[in-house]
């Protein structure tokens, strides 16, 4: 057996697994539930001391996913964007590896790209000239004849840690700051080397804003707000308040049935329940802190989370992929579509209610938060936020 072989039995056993625990919640009106309602400070979604903390523990040293292989697919693609206040440029080498920098020249500190994706040979300043290798190299100073000596090699672009695998781009924002993907995943990117994600086509993306981004990753991990929420997007497919999580570290893979799912799971042997994705149930991935993968049968949404640029905001990228680009017109055009549809769920239902929380917490209102036994995705998310920030001794585990 190849390790892709092992890879796709060990997690399509996962998926089984999940799906039969959905099966019997939705047969007996059941859901995953731990043991204890937990209350948090409202002032974890409102202190700018609080969110500082989580900026430098967390997103300043965790491997953050900024981009995907989709997006950077040949050699001199690049992406640029300003992420948590710092420009962040991506690109693909030569070499085929992909590299990450801060967007600034050594020389006076203008961006080498413009913000956005393109594709480069070489990248140079828009201010003097100064001229970039794909390795971040500096090869090439304005009229060097006058300018005076100076050392190229010293003076390259600032590198930041970036690491690709299984289709998924992950950049810390710290240079110098080293990672352990494997370890920090513990196995959780076999999902994405099993759904061949390395090889899905982009589509495009949305940008929005919303509230303290806590708040606004709060509403992909549970489902106890479809009926109310989602009346008539989300809660015709797949029922409200039930939902089945598997933890993998930090990072869950969150299963939400179907309405139909003893329809279509029934008449299959329980073996191939781990094939049955999309038929019965469907399945979000958290990969913490920030990212959410909804992979759907016709098109999957991964939306990006970045705090800021104050305590009470995010802004949130919802990037779109399908396996293969569309044939047509016609397809692009209902795949377009299906971008829409989804965003405006995001922005006019989560987000919408996202602000008005945020207003809430910040009028006094209320001191705590709740979060019940059949929350407890939302609580194992922010029993790790606070584990990261040193505020627990032990780290989360999901029983």
């Amino acid at each position: 057996m190849t390790d892709m072989d092992d890879v796709k039995v060990k997690t399509r056993k996962s998926y089984a697994e999940s799906a039969k625990a959905m099966l019997e919640y939705v047969e007996n009106s059941k859901t995953f539930l731990t043991d204890k309602i937990i209350t948090l400070p409202t002032s974890i979604f409102t202190d700018a001391d609080r969110w500082e903390k989580e900026m430098s523990e967390i997103f300043e040293k965790l491997p953050l996913c900024l981009a995907t292989t989709a997006e950077l697919r040949d050699i001199g693609d690049y992406k640029a964007a300003d992420m948590l206040g710092k420009p962040i440029l991506m690109v693909r080498g030569k070499d085929s590896k992909v590299r990450a920098f801060l967007n600034v020249c050594a020389h006076r500190g203008a961006p080498v790209v413009a913000e956005g994706c393109g594709h480069v040979r070489r990248m140079s300043c828009k201010y003097h000239g100064w001229t970039y290798d794909l390795d971040g190299k500096l090869i090439g100073v304005a009229d060097a004849h006058t300018f005076g000596d100076i050392d190229k090699s010293a003076k390259g672009l600032k590198e930041l840690p970036c690491e690709e695998k299984n289709g998924l781009i992950f950049v810390c924002l710290t240079p110098g700051q080293t990672f352990d993907l494997d370890g920090f995943f513990k196995g959780f990117l076999d999902d994405f080397e099993e759904l061949g994600f390395a090889d899905w086509h982009f589509l495009g993306s949305r940008v929005l804003t919303g509230a303290n981004w806590k708040i606004a990753f709060d509403g992909y991990m549970e489902a106890y707000h479809f009926a109310a929420l989602h009346p008539k997007t989300v809660a015709p497919r797949t029922p409200s308040n039930i939902a089945h999580y598997q933890a993998f570290g930090p990072h869950l893979r969150i299963g939400f049935p179907q309405v139909n799912i003893s329809k279509h799971l029934n008449p299959v042997p329980s073996e191939q329940w781990g094939d049955m994705e999309h038929k019965g149930f469907d399945f979000i991935r958290i990969l913490f802190p920030n990212v959410s993968v909804f992979v759907a049968n016709k098109i999957t949404q991964l939306a990006q989370l970045f705090p800021g640029p104050t305590p009470d905001r995010n802004i949130t990228v919802l990037n779109y992929f399908t396996r293969k680009p569309p044939p047509d017109t016609e397809a692009q055009e209902a795949l377009e579509g299906m971008m829409d549809f989804l965003y405006k769920v995001v922005r006019d239902e989560d987000y919408w209610v996202g602000n008005h929380i945020q207003t809430g917490l910040e009028s006094g209102a209320h001191d705590t938060v709740i979060f019940g036994k059949n929350e407890r995705g939302n609580q194992f998310f922010h029993e790790y936020v606070d584990w990261y920030l040193g505020l627990r001794p032990d780290e989360p585990s999901l029983f």
